[in-house]
């Protein structure tokens, strides 16, 4: 599966390997007569992008490695690495925006476009942050691949036209798989949809794992179309993946609202790092649960990831 480009076809990348730290040891003293050894060993380090807020929602700044305590299928893991990402302005963004272009929403399209137009002129740093726009009805379609031009990004918004039947979870798959795995810095996904999913190949399991294998989160925004909505597709993405869903009205300055609380989410987060305890490389799920010590605080991060396989 692939998504469809103006351009042609897009091809897969190659499969996700986790991040390693590669060590190197020179050979023990008493071998002198002995050329030295290179000792290479690979260290999976688990990286955590995080949200910290209170109990009216808003972002807790200033915050430690110490305030943070982390477990991975309930044991204690020790957090080798901590990074405040509000001081850290160099650290990229790179961003997917999924619109729904399906019949059901096509009344809400003008809106979505000019929303988004603004969300990508308050959020995307010149010169640092990357974004691309995909539709996705009956198909998913790339309207416009990853550029740091915003005038790009916001003439591929005028382009966008209403299609038919819903293929949201191939669009979240793809977005991830062919387009998000081989960028750096910190992959978002958005998505504007009702959420009712009618054409597409995938489950939505396949999408959030996708989403996961490359720490990317999904943050929702939820518009109800002509025939209803599913939105609790769109917050199974985001508590799944670290991210926030966002329902708002028909209205424009309330979608606006949603997208400029995306933009101040992004902006407040920290991050963290770990070696996993478990050190075998059976590729399966392995819960990730991050708790603050201090109280009255709510931690919203990603459930967990998938180990790397055997031979990776």
């Amino acid at each position: 599966m692939n998504i469809t480009s103006h351009h042609g076809r897009i091809g897969q990348f190659a499969k996700w390997l986790p991040v390693c730290l590669l060590i190197a040891a020179a050979a023990i003293a008493g071998l002198a007569q002995q050329p030295a050894t290179t000792i290479r060993t690979e260290v999976a380090v688990v990286n955590v992008v995080l949200s910290a807020v209170d109990r009216r929602g808003q972002f807790i700044d200033g915050l430690k490695a110490e305030d943070f305590e982390v477990f991975e299928d309930r044991q204690r893991q020790k957090i080798e690495y901590f990074s405040d990402l509000s001081r850290e302005s160099e650290i990229p963004l790179t961003i997917a925006l999924l619109i729904d272009t399906s019949g059901s929403v096509k009344n809400k399209i003008d809106l979505e476009k000019k929303t988004a137009e603004q969300f990508f002129r308050d959020v995307l740093r010149k010169h640092r942050d990357l974004a691309l726009i995909i539709q996705f009805d009956s198909e998913v379609n790339l309207v416009q691949d990853f550029t740091q031009d915003q005038d790009r990004l916001i003439k591929a918004l005028g382009s966008l036209e209403a299609g038919n039947s819903t293929s949201l979870y191939d669009a979240v798959y793809l977005a991830a798989e062919e387009r998000l795995k081989e960028e750096s810095g910190r992959r978002v996904i958005v998505v504007i949809t009702d959420g009712d999913d009618t054409s597409s190949k995938l489950p939505k399991e396949e999408a959030i794992k996708a989403a996961q294998q490359i720490d990317a989160l999904i943050y929702g925004i939820g518009v109800r179309g002509e025939y209803g909505a599913n939105f609790s597709v769109l917050k199974k993405f985001a508590d799944e993946t670290g991210g926030a869903f966002f329902s708002p009205q028909a209205k424009a300055s309330e979608i606006q609202s949603a997208f400029k609380a995306i933009g101040e989410d992004l902006n407040g987060q920290y991050s963290l790092g770990y070696i996993s305890t478990n050190k075998k490389k059976d590729g399966t799920f392995r819960s990730i649960d991050v708790q603050c010590k201090i109280s009255g605080i709510h931690i919203r991060a990603r459930k967990g990831y998938y180990a790397p396989g055997a031979g990776k």
